[in-house]
């Protein structure tokens, strides 16, 4: 069995595989698919320029160095990884997107699957997300929806209204809406530099009748959270999307002002290939999607 999988995990490439074989690229598929059909759960990731082993592949491989007793826990742990109940999961995020957007989902999915790891990776842009996605190194990525990358499936997950973070004591504290025209005037704290969020923001403020805004800032941060709290200060006003709980009655020091006409951000996961997640890496994506969205934006992921 691990034999048919040695060749193609060390060489990421079936044709390579056949020629030193001396037999088909067809006949090294067919045999890489009877293995996963006897192991019952996927091995080979199917990549645009040749191959790669998923999680379970990677347990195979390793484990025909050990022997049968390496064999024996190798079946053991890819049992594991059918239920869901075992493996590790690797998910990037950016800086504050456990607290904001998995908090619960961290717990209760600890609480369903206690045997499974779960490893977080912070990155600073989507790009550096998609970049960790595209290798490897995570199953997962939080990311700001933006535009199509190729080899990445992005899936919207919720999708964040934009308010202006003023502290309690600001003139416009007291409004109950504001319009994107009116950001003109503002002190404006930039959003990160290169971010999805911050070319979205731009894109939209760009084509409002009154012109661009706003207007250019000396003050800019490299995540969200940074600009809610100088503008909780009074160093300046944020342009930031509402976050899923936050409530400025918990910071009596800030207002969030609803802004009138901008469309809202969308966030949610990036993979290389849903169907190819590992059954635990699915668990959690649903279990985060569930949390902020219930049971049918859970159903909305499934390929």
């Amino acid at each position: 069995m691990t034999c048919a999988l040695s060749w193609p995990c060390a060489s990421g490439n079936l044709s390579a595989v056949a020629r030193d074989l001396g037999c088909t690229q067809s006949a090294v598929s067919q045999r890489i698919k009877r293995v996963e059909r006897a192991a019952g759960i996927g091995l080979l990731e199917r990549r645009p320029r040749g191959v790669a082993p998923t999680q379970a592949g990677r347990i195979l491989h390793r484990a025909a160095a050990d022997g049968l007793s390496g064999l024996d826990l190798a079946l053991r742990r890819l049992a594991d990884l059918r239920a869901g109940d075992g493996g590790t999961v690797r998910v990037t995020t950016g800086a504050t997107t456990v607290r904001h957007f998995m908090a619960g989902a961290v717990v209760a999915f600890r609480a369903r699957h206690p045997h499974v790891n779960l490893e977080f990776q912070t990155e600073s842009s989507s790009r550096r997300c998609f970049e960790a996605v595209a290798d490897g190194s995570s199953e997962l990525a939080w990311i700001t929806i933006g535009p199509p990358v190729r080899g990445i499936e992005q899936h919207p997950v919720v999708r964040l209204p934009w308010v202006l973070a003023v502290p309690a004591d600001d003139p416009l504290a007291d409004r109950e809406c504001i319009e994107p025209g009116e950001l003109a005037g503002i002190r404006h704290i930039r959003l990160p530099e290169n971010s999805t969020s911050r070319m979205r923001l731009d894109g939209h403020l760009g084509h409002q009748d009154t012109g661009p805004v706003p207007p250019p800032s000396t003050t800019s941060v490299a995540d969200w959270d940074t600009a809610l709290l100088l503008a909780e200060l009074g160093v300046g006003h944020a342009v930031v999307p509402q976050l899923p709980g936050l409530q400025a009655t918990a910071r009596p020091a800030l207002r969030l002002i609803p802004i009138a006409g901008l469309p809202p951000l969308a966030t949610g996961w990036a993979v290389r290939r849903w169907a190819a997640l590992s059954p635990a890496a699915v668990a959690f994506a649903e279990t985060v999607t569930a949390g902020l969205g219930g049971a049918a934006a859970a159903g909305r992921l499934r390929p």
